[in-house]
Order: C-alpha cells, then structure tokens, then sequence
C-alpha cells in the first residue's frame, strides 16, 4: 500500500447507519457520494492516481458487492467520466 487517504471513507455516522440497515444500498451511494463531494482535495488526489494506472481499493467488509470500496469506484468511474466529458 503506498497510500491511505483515511478521509476518504464514510464518515463513521454513515458507515453505522448502513450497516444498522444494509438494504439501503442505494441510499448508502447516495449519502456517500455527497460526503465525497465535500472532499475535492482527496478526489482529486485519487483520480490523479487512477489516470497514472491501476489502482487497488482496499476495504474491510465480509460484503463482497455492497460495500464502500465498490461504491467509491463507481463514484471515480463517474469522476472520471464528467473530466472526460
């Protein structure tokens, strides 16, 4: 691992509200796309690593498909998309 961009994870409010209620995926994307928002420096930082080549997101969850790591690659996807654009 050559970087750890702590903020750049759920907020612990967000990350304890979705796991009190994992059915709200969508909500969770949601919420968690607009603490991203509120976090440009960080983004930023990280798309820059994503235009540089392969990047590896880590995360600590027994859900293989509903958690944070795939929701914050969806949102650089997207990201990266709109710079594209």
């Amino acid at each position: 691992m050559d970087l750890w961009l702590r903020d750049i994870a759920p907020s612990n409010e967000l990350r304890q509200w979705y796991h009190r209620d994992s059915s709200q995926w969508e909500e969770f994307r949601e919420r968690y796309f607009r603490e991203l928002d509120q976090r440009p420096a960080d983004v930023a930082e990280l798309l820059a690593k994503c235009r540089a080549g392969a990047v590896t997101l880590l995360y600590s969850s027994k859900e293989l498909e509903f958690n944070n790591a795939n929701a914050l690659c969806t949102y650089l996807k997207q990201r990266m998309n709109d710079l594209e654009a």
